[in-house]
């Protein structure tokens, strides 16, 4: 349920207003508006009757349910205002969600070496990346395969960040290791196969380091959204939905089937920022530069794309991870579609 209120409504009002419903056992959350601030109410809400709350106060414009089970994550809870996450990195603020620039995040599946990293970083910045992605921890269906190389990987992402100053974006396998990938990762992964470990998403939700969620292979958009609600309730207001395919029939020919139609449909039903992974949505690289251009063009908020100095021998997902020569010609189209939309920011020249 979610409490409008009238155009200059007074802070002292809204504060009133709020400990009130309070008081009914309720939990008042207050969102700010481009011109109206609007109360949502989360806690038993059924057999509250609207007109009761109007009663509060003159200063009530109108009192409405959300009808969505994912309360806080829909796009009615903010009153149809979308929401901005803001990600602190040593190279200055970087801002998802709408009316703001596409954000680039690249870098290797798997941090491999310091060289390796290092060098991977300088140059997606180069080419206009904001943040570099990198796994330390890696979920992978084979115990054979190769699982990343653990704490010591943070240590090279870490350098990596203080040698460009981009911001970190890494995977949360286990929350046990919370604490000292947060300490290094401005923000927290959550892949597709923990997508619905509740306890995970429960502690990730109870800290403040954004966090970026991504789609299960098989998950529906509501099961997507309930569990992006399970970080929300916890306290946790910095949620970016990440669609990187869902599982399909035909995998002779891609990885996954990369779901761009999410994009709409989240438009209309969430007001949380959206990426898109097409690294990972097709799991080839040649395919990758024309699902990330029509992801921009479809209104995504930001792309994920990983990039490798040499994807022939990286110890993971070296098929769909681009040059980064091939990574700075995609970004010189990206930026093309972008500029069109007014959602392109010129990069200024690195010097590195």
């Amino acid at each position: 349920m979610i409490v409008v209120m009238k155009v200059g409504t007074p802070e002292e009002e809204i504060t009133r207003v709020s400990e009130e419903l309070a008081g009914w056992g309720l939990t008042p959350e207050k969102i700010v508006g481009k011109h109206k601030v609007v109360i949502g109410l989360v806690g038993e809400t059924a057999t509250l009757n609207p007109e009761h709350i109007q009663e509060i106060s003159p200063w009530i414009e109108s009192v409405l349910r959300v009808e969505k089970p994912f309360k806080r994550a829909s796009l009615e809870f903010r009153h149809g205002q979308p929401s901005e996450v803001v990600v602190p990195t040593p190279n200055g603020d970087v801002v998802f969600g709408m009316g703001h620039p596409v954000v680039v995040v690249a870098g290797p599946c798997s941090v491999e070496n310091e060289e390796m990293i290092i060098e991977t970083a300088k140059k997606v910045k180069q080419a206009g990346a904001k943040l570099l992605r990198g796994g330390a921890y890696k979920p992978r269906t084979s115990p054979y395969s190769f699982q990343g190389h653990g704490e010591s990987a943070l240590e090279l992402l870490a350098a990596a960040k203080e040698a460009t100053g981009l911001g970190v974006v890494t995977e949360v396998m286990d929350a046990a290791d919370l604490d000292k990938i947060a300490e290094v990762a401005d923000i927290l992964q959550i892949g597709a196969r923990n997508m619905q470990n509740f306890s995970l998403l429960k502690k990730v939700g109870r800290q403040p380091k954004p966090v970026l969620l991504k789609r299960g292979m098989s998950a529906t958009i509501t099961e997507w959204l309930m569990a992006a609600e399970y970080i929300l309730a916890a306290g946790n207001p910095n949620v970016i939905l990440c669609e990187r395919g869902i599982r399909a029939f035909d995998s002779e020919y891609v990885r996954n089937v990369l779901d761009l139609s999410v994009i709409p449909v989240l438009r209309s039903i969430t007001h949380l920022p959206i990426m898109i992974d097409p690294s990972h949505g097709t799991g080839k690289a040649e395919f990758v530069p024309s699902m990330a251009m029509a992801a921009v063009a479809a209104g995504t908020d930001s792309l994920m794309i990983e990039v490798h100095p040499n994807p022939s021998k990286a110890l993971s997902d070296g098929p769909q991870s681009l040059t980064p020569q091939a990574f700075s010609e995609l970004m010189q189209q990206l930026a093309v579609i972008g500029k069109t939309l007014n959602r392109w920011e010129t990069p200024q020249p690195a010097y590195l």
